[in-house]
This record gives structure tokens, sequence and C-alpha cells, in this order.
């Protein structure tokens, strides 16, 4: 599109309510003079102001061919997605029509009119028993929602498009709407003196929702292809990372017990000596990760916490 002598760049977000989408929606639509951006969701409307936006079901295969083949995106990113862990295993069929059926309708049109899919997926493609894993470690999930996940890269690598598979764990950040992330799930539960139970044999390293954005930043700006891990620079237990919480944010420990992931007795499997090593993205993104500490400090400056 030309505004000006100035040619902008073509970016379709699908999935632009859930919390990558909404970050990504504000950090791209303040860049208006380098890209024209479409924003589409499950909602009717947008969860944030002055964007153009259309209703998406990315199940409809007729509707997402309608979506792409009228804006003709030079990138789509597909932040959507069923994400309920333990639901997928209940809800088996509408996991897999979201998370790989309406993936290859994405996959489909995108590669119609040879634009590039930037595509969000999970550590949870792997078991967990020896992570933390690199780009070409062996995906073993033991999930039904890990089995979606792995499906659609499997089904984006072999549709022939221009693909970026990004993947990414624990993903936390000041988004406004929605369902709470971890930090703000914690952080509410301990204010309003809740008792969480929080376990100790789970390892990531959480993903602060801004390093995110801009990987896919620099994703657009250099195209990179290929697939990346996407996450932190320390990688620890849920309850460590809770505690960390806590003491920033001056918060009463006491409320936090210490428990087995068996304990919980959750319909899923997870994995638990997980998380991604990152150093492709930090060798060929300049990718560069904020600590936890400067993270926290972001999200409570933005949030009045």
């Amino acid at each position: 599109m030309f505004e000006g002598n100035l040619i902008r760049t073509r970016i379709l977000i699908i999935g632009s309510n859930g919390m990558l989408g909404q970050r990504l929606t504000e950090f791209l639509k303040n860049r208006r003079n380098s890209y024209e951006l479409l924003c589409a969701s499950l909602e009717p409307s947008s969860f944030i102001p002055d964007v153009d936006y259309r209703q998406i079901d990315i199940t409809r295969k007729n509707k997402v061919r309608e979506l792409i083949l009228d804006f003709f995106p030079d990138f789509v990113i597909n932040a959507s997605g069923y994400t309920n862990v333990d639901k997928a295993e209940s809800e088996r069929e509408l996991a897999w029509k979201i998370n790989v059926n309406g993936v290859e309708n994405i996959s489909l049109y995108t590669w119609t009119v040879d634009a590039h899919l930037i595509h969000i997926s999970t550590d949870y493609i792997f078991d967990g028993k020896k992570g933390p894993y690199t780009e070409t470690d062996k995906p073993c999930p033991i999930s039904y929602y890990g089995r979606t996940k792995l499906a659609a890269e499997n089904s984006i690598r072999t549709s022939g498009v221009r693909y970026t598979i990004l993947r990414t764990n624990v993903l936390y950040g000041p988004v406004k709407f929605g369902k709470l992330d971890f930090v703000r799930w914690v952080i509410n539960s301990i204010k309003s003196e809740q008792q969480i139970k929080i376990v100790t044999d789970q390892y990531n390293n959480p993903t602060f929702i801004d390093d995110l954005v801009n990987a896919i930043h620099k994703i657009i700006l250099y195209k990179k292809e290929g697939i990346y891990n996407i996450g932190g620079s320390e990688i620890l237990s849920r309850y460590d990372f809770s505690i960390r919480i806590a003491d920033f944010f001056g918060l009463e420990k006491k409320f936090i017990s210490p428990v087995l992931t068996k304990e919980l007795k959750q319909p899923a499997q997870r994995p638990l000596k997980s998380g991604l090593i990152i150093l492709k993205a930090m060798t060929e993104l300049d990718f560069k990760p904020h600590s936890i500490e400067d993270s926290f400090k972001l999200i409570k400056d933005e949030l009045n916490l």
C-alpha cells in the first residue's frame, strides 16, 4: 500500500484479541508509517481500539479465504488457537479443528497470496524428560494439546508456504483484556489471601510477552524463515517463579504452597523438565530477553501494581 512515497508492509494478525495478539496489535498500530494492519479474532469487535478489524472463525475455510484474499497481506501472524490444555483431553475434536484444521486453512491461503506465515507454537510438543530443548530436538508430545500443536507445525512445514514457527513457553506480561497471565494470577490470588498450589517439578524459561513481540518484529524485518525458540533467559520451576513474583511485588509468600504435579491430578500430562534454548534466536535475530525482575518492573509500571 502506498502512502505518499512510502510502501507499507501489510500485516494480518489472526487471534488479535488474545494475550499475544493484543500486544502485537498495540506495537504495530504505533508504527503506522511502516505497516498497514488488519486484525482478526473470534470476538465481534477488537479489544484494542482504532484498528481495522474483522471477526473470523479459522475453522471456516471460506471465511479464512475471504479474509486473506481480500487483504492480500505480506505477513500473516497466527496468534490464535485452542489453549486449554486440560479441556483438550475431553474436547479433542474441537481442539483439533481449531489447532490443526484452522492452521491448515490459514497456511493454504497464506500460500495462495505468497505471504509469509508466522505461527506460534509451544514447548508442549516435547515430553519434558530431558529439557531444555533446541529447535532440532525430536518432539514427543504427552498431551492431546501438544499433539495438536505438533500436527499444526507439521502441516505448515509440508504446505509449501513460507513460514516461521516460534516456539515459546509460559507467556506473561501486561495484557489488559481477557484471561489473566500467570504473573497477575499469582498477584491477585495472594492479594485476595487465597492459598495457591504451585508445582515445584515443572521447569521452564517463562517468556515476557514484549520479548516475543520484539522477536516477531525481527522476523518481519529480517524475513527470517524456519523454527526459533523464544523464551526468557532463566530456567526455573513454576514455584520458584512464583516466589520471585511475591518477592518483587512485596507479597506474602505464605499463600504459596509447593506441590508436585502429580498431586494436582490434572487431566493432561505436563512436560516437567522443559524450557527452550534460545541461542539460535539470540544469534540470528539479535534476540535479547529482559531479565525476570526487569520484566516485572515494566509490568508494575504499566499496570500500576
